[in-house]
């Protein structure tokens, strides 16, 4: 691979248009930056607000590039994989697909197989360069192919590499759909604060705040979550009481079962895509 490679995204939705920004704001070349997608206009919109090279040609997407992102939904990968398989097999560049659910066998066989392939599992606060995401690399990835990748996702927040593909789905089930997970928690909190008497546009912003300070503190520090909970407990105060109360309604037993309930469905839908498509 160039010290410069060219980076193909096949599809442009928002997850490519957000991990093009952050591209660019960490020093990628809009220059060495293609992409494709079927509706012209959209891509035009892409090409203004970027600066990138725009096609309505998967194929010639594709042909471009050293790094083929696929981020196409994973109800219509086969046919985007099997369309550019022809031209990916003669130029061997890197794939990455950001699709849930499918794996890498799976993709690799549709791309006519033998190719170096990622898997990506991002998730949405990577759409305000915020993101966390897995990746899995196929046996014939090399370290420098591995690194470029890293680079990329590392600009729209973390990326971390994981050494069993199997784990993607425990990825998808943590950080894939645990942005949900905490805004409940914001929906629950906001609803109990403005019940108490707080204006409700007062009470979502205390409790953002209070979150993302949280979050912050969780990175910095060198302390476990457990410590820093402690940290702000005091015998007989306040956390304290809300604490007792979280830990007798079963909040931890309730949480392993959503995690578990959210892995096993992405590990459903990875059988049920892989059939749909046999």
């Amino acid at each position: 691979m160039s010290t410069s490679p060219t980076i193909g995204f096949i599809g442009a939705g928002n997850m490519a248009s957000a991990i093009i920004g952050g591209m660019l704001d960490s020093g990628f070349r809009a220059a060495s930056i293609w992409a494709s997608a079927p509706d012209d206009e959209h891509l035009q919109t892409i090409r203004r607000k970027f600066g990138v090279s725009v096609t309505t040609d998967n194929r010639y997407c594709a042909q471009q590039a050293d790094v083929v992102i696929l981020a196409v939904k994973p109800q219509i990968m086969a046919d985007v994989c099997r369309d550019i398989a022809p031209v990916v097999q003669n130029t061997r560049p890197l794939m990455v697909s950001i699709a849930a659910g499918l794996t890498s066998t799976t993709l690799d066989e549709w791309l006519g197989g033998g190719l170096p392939l990622v898997r990506v599992m991002p998730n949405t606060p990577s759409l305000v360069g915020k993101g966390a995401a897995g990746l899995y690399a196929n046996n014939a990835v090399s370290d420098e192919q591995k690194e470029t990748v890293e680079s990329i996702f590392n600009s729209i927040g973390k990326a971390l590499w994981l050494d069993d593909e199997e784990q993607l789905h425990a990825v998808t089930a943590l950080s894939g759909s645990g942005p949900a997970y905490f805004f409940l928690m914001l929906e629950a909190l906001e609803a109990a604060a403005t019940e108490a008497g707080i204006e409700a546009a007062t009470a979502r912003e205390l409790a953002i705040q209070t979150m993302a300070g949280a979050a912050e503190m969780a990175a910095r520090s060198e302390h476990d979550p457990a410590q820093l909970k402690r940290n702000v407990m005091s015998p007989g105060g306040t956390t304290e009481q809300a604490i007792l109360t979280f830990e007798d309604g079963g909040m931890r037993a309730l949480g392993e079962k959503a995690y578990k309930a959210a892995r096993a469905r992405s590990q459903e839908m990875a059988q049920e895509l892989a059939e749909a498509n046999r």
